[in-house]
């Protein structure tokens, strides 16, 4: 189930290097419109979280696995075969919407089988899956195109997607039993959204977290071309992307340790000034030097910024979650692809300035950083609902 929950890491992480050779294959002009093939998969999961939330429930968790692991498949097929860009993204958004499916079935499976230690063991085990992929997904990626090329990379999420289907067919009974399945509606994601957004801090919360994931996106987007092109690090590009994602991994383990001591609003605060503060200060020297600082100060800078995300994203998810009670489940879904199709905007707009200077996403990580901080006094402010 770990794995199931890692497949949009993998249909991400695993493209990043092969981006220029797919934007020259189909033609793209601008290179920075190769940005796209990331951020489409983003758009997709914020629309899938919703779709497949009432499915799950209503479906069984199985069924809603299926149509998750069918709507990627034929959008991977649709990659496969597309000699147009416009395809691909179509491809890529379908892929987004189709692990969105496997994810939340898989989670809703844990809280159907476990609970307390039991729960909380499992959910560590994919949680260090989830946060390990992207640790070696870009080195798979550098791996498959030097045995073929860049279809090969979609041949791959293929046949993990059709193996993950027939283990998950064969060996994962169902956990829903029919009496206990809701009738199909949507009524619940509408009352969700009312809930979400007449909370002052649910509210608040979310819409910073989708602030502060634009950055990350637009790192995610960019970090070929920055780090394999414009540094000229080859293959080490990997080996540096693993590198930053285990350092995020680190903080989210931290972030674990101090949160009982400190609360999630004072570490969630100071994570905000130091991302803001550090990405301020570096604008000097990336000015300084034309936009292209020496790599291992933008390599602590990013480790400093990605590990301020990482906790981020641990306590302000759990912040808008808390007035929410028996809304959890609709608000949970509710507020994830809420703040995912925020950030798609704002990742692409940061990353369309990119032209070989790394001051467009140190600028993105700044002002990102005092915009959900704002919002986030804003939230802690009388709530809009007594």
């Amino acid at each position: 189930m770990a794995l199931i929950t890692s497949l949009i890491a993998l249909a991400i992480d695993m493209m990043l290097p092969a981006l220029p050779m797919i934007g020259e294959y189909l033609s793209v002009q601008d290179p920075n419109d190769t940005q796209l093939i990331i951020s489409s998969v983003f758009l997709g999961m914020g629309v899938g979280q919703l779709i497949f939330g009432p499915i799950c429930d209503s479906f069984g968790r199985k069924n809603s696995l299926y149509i998750g692991m069918a709507t990627f498949i034929v959008g991977t097929l649709i990659c496969l075969v597309t000699t147009d860009f416009n395809t691909m993204l179509l491809g890529r958004f379908l892929q987004g919407v189709g692990a969105s499916g496997p994810r939340i079935s898989t989670m809703a499976l844990i809280r159907d089988e476990y609970e307390g230690r039991g729960m909380a063991r499992v959910m560590s085990l994919t949680m260090m899956v989830f946060l390990a992929v992207p640790m070696i997904a870009p080195l798979l990626g550098e791996l498959v195109i030097y045995i073929s090329d860049w279809h090969g990379i979609f041949v791959a999420l293929l046949v993990v997607a059709v193996i993950l289907s027939v283990w998950f067919a064969t060996r994962q009974p169902e956990t829903l039993s029919v009496e206990d399945r809701q009738k199909f509606s949507y009524d619940s994601i509408k009352n969700g959204f009312i809930t979400v957004c007449s909370n002052r801090v649910t509210l608040g919360y979310t819409i910073a977290i989708g602030v502060v994931s634009g950055p990350l996106l637009a790192y995610l987007s960019t970090a070929q071309a920055i780090l394999q092109d414009q540094y000229q690090l080859g293959i080490k590009f990997a080996l540096c992307f693993a590198a930053l994602a285990f350092f995020m991994g680190v903080a989210s383990f931290v972030n674990s340790r101090l949160v009982g001591k400190h609360g999630m609003r004072l570490l969630s605060q100071y994570a905000l000034i130091i991302m803001a503060v550090s990405s301020v200060l570096y604008t000097i020297p990336v000015l300084l030097s034309n936009g292209q600082p020496p790599l291992w100060t933008y390599l602590l800078y990013l480790a400093c910024a990605l590990c301020c995300l990482s906790i981020l994203f641990s306590n302000m998810n759990a912040i808008a979650m808390e007035p929410l009670g028996k809304n959890a489940g609709t608000g949970a879904a509710v507020i994830g692809s809420l703040s995912t199709i925020i950030s798609v905007p704002v990742g692409v707009f940061i990353g369309g300035f990119y032209e070989q200077s790394v001051l467009p996403l140190v600028l993105g990580f700044a002002i990102c950083a005092v915009i959900a901080l704002s919002l986030k006094f804003w939230a802690n402010q009388k709530s809009v609902v007594s």
